[in-house]
Formats: C-alpha cells, structure tokens, sequence
C-alpha cells in the first residue's frame, strides 16, 4: 500500500465512526494489505453497489412471492404501464420491449387476460391489428407491487437525508450516463 493510501485511510477511518463502519471496509481494509495497487475508494464503491444490488433485486423477488403477480407478469405490466396513458400496445410493440418473440408474448397476455390484467381487443379499422391495454385490476396489481417494492427502497434509503439521497443520485446518474454513452 503506498504512502499516500495509508494516510487516507487512517484518516478516513479517524473520521468514521465505529457504527458506520460496514463489512466493505472490512474487506478493503484486508484486500489493500494484500494488492498494493488496489485503489481502496474505487473497490469500496463497487462492492457497496453490489450489495445494494443484490438488495434490491431481492425487494423485488419478496414483494412478487409475496403479491399475486408473478415476474413475467409484472415485467408485462410495467412495459404497459410505462407507455404512459392510455396504456395499450400492439403485441409486436410489447414483444419488442420485453424482448420476447410474439409466440411467447402470446401465451402471456392468454394468462394475464384471464385474470383480468390485460385486455385485447381487434382493431375496428384493421381487423388484423390487435391491441393489449391494461385494465383498472392490471393498474391496481402493479401499484401494489410497486409500493411493496417501494416501501422496502425508503427504508433502507432513510439514514440519508434529503440532501444525501439528491447527491447519492446525482453521482449515480454521472456513473450511469458515462456507461451508457459507451454503449
């Protein structure tokens, strides 16, 4: 570990309470004994964002086991509901969005009809154009499994104030635009 980096670290650590320390600088603290050119911010980040991930892919994976939707049938939803008022959609448009062929999609919008999630009706001016529309019981399904979501993101979200969760995001939205513009 070079000069530099033992001299951060000592005063990060002086400067971080004991309570906030967290299994990462555990890890940072052993992985920079061992790789002298490991940058200690750099893998504290990623790890952190790791395991923020993997937090709230499971918020996702509770609230679905724990609600009456399942994850296709939310991730149809979702596409239907992010189109944004009326919330309707020919089969191709949403095949397209959740990457599906239209076989596949077929079969789920047979099952989310069924429950009363999702509607498709024939065109009046083109009776080969079909178009999906979620339904109030569709939009109500969603919701609740948004907020379940929701509710768990909040608290884990509230050590941080107002202030913190705006940069916390403003930083993450520098990180995501920077990836996304090299892609």
């Amino acid at each position: 570990m070079t000069t530099k980096v033992v001299i951060l670290e000592t005063i990060r650590k002086e400067t971080i309470s004991a309570e906030l320390r967290d299994s990462v600088d555990r890890h940072v603290a052993a992985w920079s004994k061992e790789l002298s050119w490991l940058d200690p911010v750099e893998e504290a980040i990623f790890v952190r964002i790791t395991i923020v991930a993997r937090h709230a892919s499971t918020f996702r994976r509770e609230a679905l086991d724990a609600g009456d939707l399942k994850t296709w049938q939310f991730k149809v939803l979702l596409a239907l509901r992010r189109l944004g008022p009326p919330y309707t959609a020919s089969p191709s448009k949403l095949a397209e969005a959740l990457g599906l062929t239209r076989g596949a999609l077929s079969s789920r919008l047979r099952v989310l009809e069924q429950a009363g999630l999702i509607t498709r009706s024939t065109d009046l001016d083109d009776r080969r154009r079909v178009h999906v529309k979620l339904t109030a019981a569709g939009s109500d399904s969603f919701e609740r499994q948004v907020g379940s979501e929701q509710h768990r993101q909040s608290a884990v979200l509230s050590v941080l104030s107002p202030v913190e969760r705006q940069t916390l995001s403003d930083l993450l939205r520098k990180v995501c635009a920077a990836i996304e513009s090299e892609h």
